[in-house]
Order: C-alpha cells, then sequence, then structure tokens
C-alpha cells in the first residue's frame, strides 16, 4: 500500500467512479490507476469497488469503511503540509470556499473585502453550488470551508457551526395589492402565482412545509437558483416572488417592493462546515470570525474537539444569532 494509491481512490470517488476523469484530474493513465487500484484491492483481500464489465457501479460495503480511512490518512498528510507550510509563510495560502448565489452575492462580498485587506497573499476561491455539491466539495476537499442554509442532513459528517439566523420576505411589483400589506396569514400570499427557489435552495423545503402546514397548495409557476433570476420574472409580471429577505437591494432592485414575511415562516439558519481533522490556518479563523464573529479561534477549536452531540447541545442556542 502507498499514498499514490489512496490518492487514485479519492480521484475516483471524486470523479463519480469514472476512471478516466479521474486520469485526467491526476495528470496521470487510466490503465495505470486501474492496475494501482487492483494491485490495492489484492493486497488488502477485498473488493473496494463493484463492478460492471469494465466499469466501477459502486463501491461496496468493504470499501465505505477503506475510504474513511483513507480520508483520514490524506486529511492528515494535508494537515502536516499546511501546518509546515503556515510556519513558513503564514499569510499566504489559498482559501477555498463552497457556498450558495445567495451567499456569494449579498452576504459574502463585504465579508471577503475585509478579509483581503487583511490577508492580501491570500488567493480566494468561490464555488457555487446546491446543498449536495457543496457538501460533495467540501467532503472531497475541494475546498477548505462550506456555507449553507439548506440540507443539512447532508452535512452530518462535518463540523458545522451556526452563523447567523435570516428571515424571508415576499418581492411584489411597486402599485401590487400587496406592496403595503402586513403579512399576518399564508393565505394573503397563496392566492398569488409564486416564484421562488428551486427545491434544495436557500430555505425552499420550509416553505413548502409551512404551506402543507397550513393546509395549503402553492401555485409554484417559476423557480430558479438564482435570487436575482427570480427577480427579474417578477418584473415581468409572472408573479410575486418569496426569497431571503438578504437578497433584496433597494438601491439595484427598483421597481419591486419587500414585504416582511417573518411571521409566515420561520427563520433560516446559515452554517459554516469544517471537516473534522483538516488544519485551520491562521486566515481561516480570520475568515471564519470576519464571517461570524461570534465564532472566534477558541470557539471554533471547541466546536472542532466535541463530539457531534455535544456539539449540537453547546453551541448557541438560536435566539443568541444574529438576523440579518
Amino acid at each position: 500500500m502507498n499514498l499514490q494509491q489512496l490518492r487514485y481512490l479519492k480521484a475516483i470517488r471524486a470523479s463519480n467512479l469514472n476512471i478516466s476523469q479521474a486520469a485526467e484530474l491526476l495528470h496521470t493513465s487510466q490503465p495505470g490507476i486501474s492496475r494501482q487500484v487492483k494491485a490495492l484491492e489484492e493486497e488488502l483481500g477485498v473488493e473496494i469497488f463493484e463492478r460492471a464489465g469494465k466499469h466501477l457501479a459502486r463501491i461496496t460495503t468493504a470499501g465505505e469503511r477503506v475510504f474513511q480511512r483513507v480520508d483520514r490518512i490524506l486529511d492528515e498528510i494535508q494537515s502536516i503540509r499546511a501546518e509546515a507550510q503556515e510556519e513558513r509563510q503564514p499569510d499566504r495560502g489559498v482559501l477555498g470556499i463552497a457556498t450558495t448565489q445567495t451567499q456569494a452575492r449579498y452576504v459574502l462580498p463585504s465579508v471577503i473585502q475585509r478579509f483581503r485587506e487583511k490577508y492580501p497573499e491570500v488567493q480566494v476561491h468561490l464555488h457555487q453550488g446546491s446543498p449536495a455539491q457543496i457538501a460533495d466539495m467540501l467532503k472531497n476537499a475541494r475546498v477548505d470551508l462550506a456555507i449553507a442554509t439548506e440540507g443539512m442532513e447532508l452535512f452530518d459528517e462535518f463540523v458545522m457551526m451556526p452563523c447567523y439566523q435570516w428571515n424571508r420576505c415576499v418581492v411584489v411589483p411597486v402599485g401590487h395589492p400587496l406592496e403595503n400589506a402586513t403579512l399576518n396569514k399564508l393565505e394573503q400570499v397563496a392566492e398569488y402565482p409564486l416564484l421562488t427557489y428551486v427545491f434544495g435552495f436557500t430555505g425552499r423545503s420550509q416553505l413548502d412545509r409551512a404551506f402543507s402546514e397550513a393546509g395549503l397548495t402553492p401555485r409554484v409557476v417559476f423557480s430558479a437558483t438564482d435570487a436575482d433570476v427570480i427577480k427579474t420574472y417578477i418584473k415581468l409580471g409572472l408573479g410575486i416572488g418569496i426569497i431571503a429577505h438578504v437578497a433584496f437591494d433597494e438601491e439595484v432592485d427598483r421597481g419591486l417592493v419587500r414585504v416582511d414575511a417573518s411571521r409566515l415562516f420561520e427563520r433560516g439558519i446559515t452554517k459554516i462546515g469544517i471537516r473534522r481533522g483538516f488544519f485551520l490556518k491562521r486566515y481561516h479563523y480570520a475568515f471564519i470570525e470576519a464571517f461570524a464573529p461570534h465564532l472566534t479561534e477558541s470557539v471554533v477549536h471547541q466546536s472542532l474537539s466535541s463530539s457531534h452531540e455535544a456539539q449540537r447541545k453547546w453551541l448557541f442556542v438560536d435566539e443568541s444569532l444574529p438576523v440579518l
């Protein structure tokens, strides 16, 4: 067994079990990866992958256990390198973040601007995706941090720390009957065609659950992953929108009105996630605290050293989190 074989395994999983893609990712040959994986399976005496002809069909049960240890080994190696680099160049490196469009467009610009002023030698790579894609990027070490608002069941294996609470708003064109309304009941918005996020984005499941519990069926006529796209179609008259409160800019979104909907839907919670065992550099801690000031270095340390259950119990009750 050698480290190259372990890297091959990780690349295969990251490429959805496509060996050709894994070979391209690692700039090597497909036959070479296949031989090394087969040699490792023969050495271990178990099959890591189930095969369908020449293709890999799935990771076996034994393979899943192997991958758990592979992840830990490669994370430790990365941590050793990162710690050494921290000694040599504490203010240099790459910060990879995975998040949604709403976070990238409306919440993170000022945070990243402040961070870059303090750490000008750190490259920031911002990746956008769905909750499943964000979790996958964090799992496969393509990013250092994940910022998520939905699909928290996808992040169970990571350390997830709550950052802030957020509300929804109803967005209507100027002159709409709801423009000056006080929204107390879902019936007030259910009678209009709705535009909102695709399921799995920015609290969409909570929104659907609220309508279901009220015995209402919303008429969702348009959905998208991008709040700006949703607002574009509201302007075209397709209906009214339900988006995150923070995703509305009064200067940019002229012609539209934001109506508070905090009484209609439960607050969402945005969290920042880290892989267990990941070595955090000085600038990682700085970014986390810039994004969520209550997540100081000592708090993050405590969270990383806590068990899953202990982490859920001690780390900030909802009421203590700021609201955006």
